[in-house]
């Protein structure tokens, strides 16, 4: 017995690993090939053949580890979280490939036939995704829905590759552990492991599996609602074809909903100059940074009070109220006051909800202005939504802890102190237990990013300075994907790297890569 055999000279932690990494990866060749079939009906021959060639490639690794691990044991917290990272790792270095393979796969002629007709430039971005780490980011800023991309001009490239960056960040907003879990995973098969694994603790239903599924119907409902709401709002605002609105409104509607941001178009948001698609675009990139639970209650009792009573979205909405007054004013002094409200109010949603949509050009803004928004972007939206960043319930809860050792000063020690957080009511131990977990993780997070921040400073060129740089980490650790302009192909391969590994430490929120890298050098024995 050949597969028993293997197995059993495997450890029993490396195969547990490796069998639920490899369902992963076969999840992804399942995507690879439904876009190849998109690549086929829009005519992209060459294209198809750079997925079919990449779905077989991660099907190969993917299946046949899965395969040959089959009888693997269930993943305890140790594996969730070593599956977790690794998973995300290996699944952005094969998200890579369509772009990589396509790059080497089209002639010249066949690459610069994607460019638009009158276009100011005369070559596709395509040809960037020839260096692997270029391809390598922009399939890690896909799958984690960060939005930085190495694409200068998104309409020169292959439509079904625009399909496959909105795709990823789709299905990377709800997190592709969810997906392979809702399903793949039966109840009692170490599913919630794996759910807790990617950063994920509420339930909908007692039952994980149960719960991921209920995610993805109200996800697929919010975007087909999204689509069409989008689609109506381009037509009456732009002379497109029909077509044409319905195309950029269902890949908006997908990285707007999933808070990812990459987009379809030149320039962003900012392509359209479009008051009415701002407008349209904010309860979109909102209903991705509140809670799915909180989003389930709603439907269920179509009762918005749930909004109102939930903790993080109360906080949320305060949030967005006086992150766009006092933005508006610091960029009153620059633009125009209608014009800065405008901005600021679509920029500071974007940034907060992680969705990083740039209707603005943010590179021309002051420094007050940048590390307001590098603030939003650090904090991010709620636990439970599709957002990056520290979330919510964290800096209520280290806000929270903070007055709690202070009031505990001045109470006698007999004192039974508790402290309230959202709906729960904790003791001495369990308010402990909280603070110190969110202190931990958010001075981890911290301390990356301002390290980060200095070591872009010195790689990146002499007209940005350091909040441009604070500002383009926080983006790539945040998830967020708005940029001073510091991102793109030609920036030094170092900070390029650099960035890819903010991303997948944002996503994950640090523990799980600290894990990682604790397996790597040490094993998984305690």
């Amino acid at each position: 017995m050949r597969r028993g055999h293997t197995v059993a000279s495997v450890p029993s932690d490396l195969a547990t690993i490796a069998r639920d990494v490899g369902s992963l990866l076969s999840m992804e060749a399942v995507l690879m090939a439904g876009s190849a079939l998109v690549a086929l009906a829009l005519g992209e021959y060459g294209v198809a053949l750079a997925f079919i060639l990449s779905a077989v490639a991660t099907l190969a690794v993917g299946g046949a580890t899965r395969h040959v691990f089959a009888t693997a044991p269930a993943p305890r917290m140790k594996h969730g979280m070593v599956i977790a990272a690794a998973g995300w790792l290996l699944t952005a270095l094969f998200g890579a490939l369509p772009f990589f393979i396509s790059a080497h796969l089209l002639s010249p002629a066949d690459t610069a036939a994607y460019v638009p007709a009158g276009a100011s430039y005369a070559e596709s971005s395509l040809r960037y995704f020839a260096d692997p780490l270029h391809a390598v980011f922009e399939s890690m800023s896909g799958w984690t829905g960060s939005g930085l991309t190495m694409a200068i001009h998104e309409p020169s490239l292959p439509r079904a590759l625009l399909w496959w960056r909105s795709l990823i960040q789709w299905v990377g907003g709800v997190g592709v552990i969810v997906l392979t879990v809702s399903i793949l995973s039966r109840p009692g098969s170490g599913s919630y492991t794996l759910y807790r694994s990617e950063a994920r603790e509420e339930r909908i239903h007692p039952s994980i599996v149960s719960t991921v599924r209920t995610v993805w119907k109200i996800f697929l409902a919010y975007t087909v609602l999204a689509v069409i709401v989008l689609f109506g709002a381009i037509l009456a605002s732009e002379s497109l074809p029909p077509a044409e609105a319905a195309w950029q409104a269902l890949n908006h509607a997908m990285t707007g909903l999933a808070t990812g941001g990459f987009s379809v178009t030149d320039n962003s948001i900012a392509t359209y100059d479009s008051p009415l698609i701002e407008t349209v675009l904010l309860p979109i990139m909102t209903l991705g940074a509140i809670a799915f639970p909180i989003h389930y209650v709603v439907l269920r009792d179509r009762d918005l009070r749930a909004l109102v009573a939930d903790l993080q979205t109360r906080w949320l909405f305060v949030l967005f109220g006086v992150g766009i007054v006092v933005l508006t004013l610091q960029n009153v002094r620059t633009f125009a006051p209608a014009l800065s409200l405008r901005d600021s109010a679509f920029q500071f949603v974007s940034a907060l909800t992680c969705t990083g949509f740039q209707s603005s050009p943010i590179g021309s803004w002051t420094a007050g202005g940048k590390l307001i928004t590098s603030g939003a972007m650090v904090l991010g939206g709620a636990a439970g939504s599709t957002v990056g960043g520290i979330k919510i319930i964290r800096g209520y809860t280290i806000a929270r802890g903070i007055k709690w050792q202070f009031s505990r000063v001045f109470l006698p020690a007999s004192t039974v102190v508790t402290a309230r957080i959202g709906d729960r009511q904790l003791d001495r131990e369990g308010m402990e237990r909280e603070f110190s977990e969110a202190a931990i993780v958010s001075l981890l997070w911290l301390l990356v990013l301002l390290a980060s921040s200095v070591v872009l400073t010195n790689l990146a060129g002499p007209e940005f300075g350091y909040a441009d740089a604070l500002f383009e980490v926080a983006s790539a650790q945040g998830n967020v994907g708005l940029s001073t302009g510091i991102t793109g192909p030609s920036m030094r391969p170092l900070a390029e790297a650099m960035l890819v590994v903010n991303m997948w430490i944002g996503r994950l929120e640090i523990i799980p890569v600290l894990v990682f890298a604790r397996a790597v050098l040490y094993g998984l024995d305690p």
